[in-house]
């Protein structure tokens, strides 16, 4: 039987999405593992989330022989060895795990691995709002800030395979703790934590009346709507989440000249409460060189596609 499908994998601190997808990008069946309370042992992850590909290999009627590779993005994610080392969000994965050998010795089939937010630029580059573009930079905004850079046409792996993390660039100096062990990063302050972080603490110091007061537990979904209903609070939450990003991504273009920066993840949903101030404070502070010639988009991609087909694109690789 012709092997013509592949597993795309996104591993992320608080779910994985994982489908088949065949070779014109067309995701067939698709499924989430809700982690919110994940394992703490890798090898218990791994065996949970092998069960889960396989239930759905079953429940979409596919063959197992049919499955060419298996494709995964996750944080830290080395794509020279295979391995997820020191991945602040991942309680199983604080130290190095050979995951790709540990996940194809469970099923049996080839297995390639990257950072999860390389896994989205390819996913963009190859049926996004990125196709076509050889220079961009990838930001994702979800449980963490990742990144993906993209340097004519090629993933940035760097000599060890991490290059790209700009969440754990310095934003603010002396600022908050991060997951990683430093303060001030960028994931601190505009991850959907760092925006939770930002608005419990302006909620205890502040009078200004807000229908997040009201909320049992308050999310970045949970600001973003408010928001969007006019809450005072909740904009100003944004606006200054939105600002400290800006100002980082000024930072980047002068890194590599993209084309342009694409926004990806659960904290864009804000729309423009969160792009609005982000594309003033990246033209407010980026050199008079680009000044209007980065263009900031958000990601067109569902966002399970997006990172499912990334991943997927790997699996095509996996017998490399």
């Amino acid at each position: 039987m012709a092997k013509d499908l592949v597993f795309g994998i996104d591993i992320g601190g608080q779910s994985a999405k994982y489908g088949i997808v065949n070779m014109g990008g067309d995701v067939l069946a698709q499924d989430i593992w809700e982690t919110a309370t994940p394992p703490t042992d890798a090898k218990e992850y791994v065996d949970t989330l092998a069960r889960a590909l396989k239930a759905l290999l079953k429940k979409a009627g596919v063959a197992e022989d049919r499955i060419f590779g298996i494709g995964v993005g996750a944080p830290n994610g080395n794509y020279y060895n295979g391995c997820i080392e020191c991945a602040p969000n991942l309680p199983w994965a604080h130290d190095k795990v050979e995951f790709a050998r540990m996940l194809e010795e469970k099923m049996g089939i080839p297995v390639k691995l990257t950072n999860d937010a390389n896994a989205a630029a390819l996913g963009e580059m190859k049926y996004g709002v990125a196709q076509g573009m050889r220079n961009f930079i990838m930001i994702t905004l979800g449980t963490g800030v990742g990144s993906g850079i993209v340097i004519d046409g090629k993933v940035v792996y760097g000599h060890d395979g991490f290059a790209g993390e700009l969440g754990h660039t310095i934003a603010v100096r002396d600022g908050r703790a991060c997951g990683c062990g430093r303060n001030g990063c960028l994931e601190a302050y505009c991850s959907s934590r760092g925006v939770v972080r930002t608005a419990c603490e302006w909620l205890e110091t502040s009078s200004v009346p807000s229908s997040l007061r009201d909320v049992k537990e308050i999310t970045s979904k949970a600001v973003g709507e408010a928001a969007a209903a006019g809450d005072v609070l909740a904009i100003r939450v944004l606006e200054y989440t939105g600002t400290i990003l800006g100002e980082s991504l000024a930072d980047f273009i002068a890194f590599s000249a993209p084309e342009a920066i694409i926004l990806f993840g659960g904290v864009t949903n804000a729309g423009k409460y969160l792009l609005d101030p982000t594309q003033k404070a990246m033209e407010e502070n980026v050199l008079n060189l680009w000044k209007g010639k980065v263009k900031l988009l958000r990601s067109g991609l569902n966002q399970s596609d997006a990172a499912i087909l990334g991943a997927s694109a790997l699996g095509w690789e996996a017998d490399a």
